[in-house]
């Protein structure tokens, strides 16, 4: 197997590569708690990590790989042949639930505390809960964010089952009615769970945004989030 990879490789460097002699590639595969893959080049030699997820893919998948990692490192088109035969293996059930059980078991994530210097997010689940969704959604862990994060506002882990709300939020100066909104936008991730479409995981289908648009203060908050955005201070929410 090692030999097929190194080859695999090698020869994406030389389809790639124009002109380029083919350097001295080291190939690995790491536990990553995930479906994640790097490649580097340092001192002349490249180095590849594959997840040890891909340990057992058929080699027409590991050449694939070798193809969209070689391409990304040398800035080039990915030749639809490999993208196409990556993504399909990628997006196979099998393969997100190993993904899936690999970020369970060797992901972290960081666990503060839901209670701030001015909110306590867990009451602020509760209130929302009951007002908008009949008590239906299973609170899940619920934390503030390490540091006071200022591109992402919230996030939804559905893997480790957390709800993480920027730090930058626990302010006086910001209205309650936005905090709300930002944690609307992470609890209706419970109610609409992503799901693959076309080959591509969708996180806001229609009904998600038509629910989001049901929020009372969802145009205020849009324009204060846009207002912050253009003053460096606070984006618009993005929940991955």
């Amino acid at each position: 197997m090692t030999h097929g990879l190194h080859k695999a490789f090698a020869d994406a460097f030389r389809f790639l590569g124009g002109d380029r002699p083919v350097p001295k590639i080291e190939v690995r595969f790491y536990p990553y708690a995930g479906l994640r893959h790097t490649i580097r080049i340092r001192s002349g030699r490249v180095y590849v990590r594959l997840s040890d997820i891909t340990r057992d893919a058929p080699p027409d998948v590991h050449r694939a790989l070798a193809f969209v990692l070689v391409a990304r490192l040398l800035a080039r088109r990915i030749p639809a042949i490999h993208e196409r035969v990556y993504r399909d293996y990628s997006i196979k059930a099998e393969t997100q639930r190993a993904s899936d059980i690999a970020r369970r078991s060797r992901g972290r994530k960081l666990i503060s505390s839901p209670r701030g210097r001015v909110y306590d997010l867990e009451r602020v689940f509760d209130r929302l809960n009951r007002v908008y969704f009949d008590n239906e959604l299973v609170r899940p862990t619920i934390t503030w964010s390490q540091r006071r994060t200022r591109r992402i506002l919230g996030h939804h882990d559905s893997v480790l089952e957390t709800i993480t709300i920027s730090k930058s939020l626990d302010s006086p100066d910001v209205p309650k009615w936005l905090l709300e909104y930002v944690m609307y936008h992470e609890m209706l991730h419970l109610k609409h769970p992503a799901r693959m479409v076309n080959g591509r995981r969708v996180y806001h289908p229609g009904a998600f945004r038509a629910d989001e648009r049901r929020f009372p203060h969802y145009e205020d908050a849009q324009h204060w989030l846009e207002r912050l955005s253009l003053q460096r201070r606070i984006p618009r929410v993005r929940a991955a």
